[in-house]
C-alpha cells in the first residue's frame, strides 16, 4: 500500500478510495464557501479537462462535513469531489495542519496546500503555503512539463 493511501467521505456520497484514483492532485483547502477557497475550486475546476485530459482525478479537502461540501459543490458547479477529513487524519498524513495567526488569535488550521501524487501513490510535486491566483494553472503547467 502506497505511504499517501487514504479513504474519506465524498461529496459524491461515497467512501473516496486514492488507491483506485492515481494519478492524483490532491489540494488542502480551510474552508467550503470562503473567498479563496471558491476561487482557487473555480480555478480547478476550470481547468479540469485538461488535468483529466493528462489522466489525473483532482479532490479538494478540507475538515468541512460532507453536507457542506455538497452545497459548495452544487453552488459553485464544482465538477470534482470535495472530500470529508473532520478528523485531519489525512491532514496530518500530509503535514498540512498548522499554527495560524488571524487577528492576532492563533490557531491550528489547514495551510493551503497541493499535492500530485503518481501512480504508485508517491508525492511527485507539492506546493505548500499556497498563493490562490494563478495556483491550479502553475499546477497543470508543472504536470504539463513532466508528461
Amino acid at each position: 500500500m502506497p505511504q499517501y493511501s487514504f479513504t474519506l467521505p465524498s461529496s459524491a456520497e461515497r467512501d473516496f478510495v486514492s488507491d483506485e484514483h492515481l494519478p492524483l492532485v490532491v489540494y488542502f483547502y480551510p474552508k467550503d464557501s470562503t473567498p479563496g477557497c471558491t476561487t482557487e475550486g473555480l480555478d480547478f475546476n476550470a481547468r479540469l479537462d485538461q488535468f483529466k485530459a493528462l489522466g489525473y482525478t483532482v479532490v479538494g479537502i478540507s475538515r468541512d462535513g460532507v453536507k457542506s461540501h455538497q452545497n459548495f459543490c452544487v453552488k459553485q458547479g464544482f465538477q470534482f469531489e470535495l472530500l470529508s477529513d473532520k478528523d485531519e487524519t489525512v491532514c496530518k498524513l500530509f503535514d498540512v495542519i498548522k499554527l495560524k495567526k488571524l487577528y492576532g488569535k492563533e490557531s491550528l488550521g489547514i495551510e493551503r496546500s497541493t499535492f500530485v501524487l503518481n501512480k504508485q501513490g508517491e508525492i511527485e510535486h507539492e506546493w505548500r503555503k499556497v498563493k490562490v491566483a494563478g495556483h491550479a494553472q502553475e499546477v497543470l503547467e508543472t504536470l504539463n512539463k513532466t508528461a
